[in-house]
């Protein structure tokens, strides 16, 4: 079973591991019994980084990661090199503006979330997310533009509210007592699932969540929607991007930028 260190740690950049196997019919699949990088799901892509073998300073670029089983799988970038060995020694590094840009991007997507729940009731059908823009779908069928500009505005004043958001790790019967912890109309959590993973942004919004974020909602700044869309009679969708630091200082807006950690 893979230790994964950004469930509980989500700015650890980097971390030392061990190879414990590879896939023999692709030896760029590589499992370590430890890892920084998340693995992918909720609508949040796999981090992308480094492997450094600090015997011989080889290193190993890694295209992604995903969960199979208990197990984290790296994929390598190998060409015609070798891949580490089994047993061997490694430095887990991260590729951490990346990281950073899609923890801020997932941290303005609960807060849109929050919003949308609280003052408008609509359940979450779908998400997605790259590095600095994602979007959201909603069971909500009286969206239209007005509203969509006003749930920007009220984005906003949360996020530069300075929330922190705080991660837990409830049992599952204490977690489903949580009333409207799923906020997704099709509840996708396993059913035997026996610890449930949940991420506050206090004051505002708790879910269940399996991804990273940033500490407070002023690390991620501002955003703006981009867009939004018809999927249905009753699904819309809004999408949503980071408003970069020169433009929130243009606006005399007042807001933390992410700090070093």
């Amino acid at each position: 079973m893979s230790d994964n260190v950004c469930y509980v740690d989500a700015y650890a950049r980097s971390v030392e591991a061990r190879v414990v196997s590879f896939d023999p019919g692709d030896p760029s699949l590589v499992v370590l019994d430890r890892t920084v990088f998340y693995p992918g799901g909720g609508g949040q892509p796999s981090d992308q980084g480094l492997l450094l073998r600090a015997d011989d300073g080889r290193r190993w670029s890694v295209l992604g990661a995903r969960r199979v089983g208990d197990d984290v799988v790296h994929q390598l970038e190998l060409g015609d090199r070798d891949p580490p060995a089994v047993g061997d020694r490694l430095e887990v590094e991260l590729e951490w503006a990346r990281r950073l840009l899609l923890m801020r991007t997932h941290t303005a997507l609960h807060a849109l979330c929050g919003v949308v729940w609280r003052d408008y009731g609509a359940l979450v059908t779908g998400g997605n997310m790259e590095p600095g823009s994602g979007r959201m779908d909603f069971e909500f069928e009286r969206m239209g533009g007005e509203l969509v500009g006003e749930i920007e505005e009220k984005v906003n004043r949360e996020l530069v509210a300075a929330r922190d958001i705080r991660v837990a790790f409830l049992g599952r019967d204490e977690a489903f007592a949580i009333p409207d912890l799923i906020r997704t109309k099709i509840n996708l959590l396993p059913a035997g699932i026996s610890e449930v993973r949940t991420i506050e942004i206090v004051g505002l919004d708790l879910q269940a969540d399996g991804g990273t974020h940033v500490a407070n909602t002023r690390e991620v700044g501002t955003i703006r929607v981009t867009g939004y869309e018809s999927k249905g009679r009753s699904n819309k969708r809004i999408r949503i991007e980071l408003v970069p630091p020169a433009e929130i200082a243009g606006r005399g807006v007042t807001a933390e930028m992410p700090r070093a950690h």
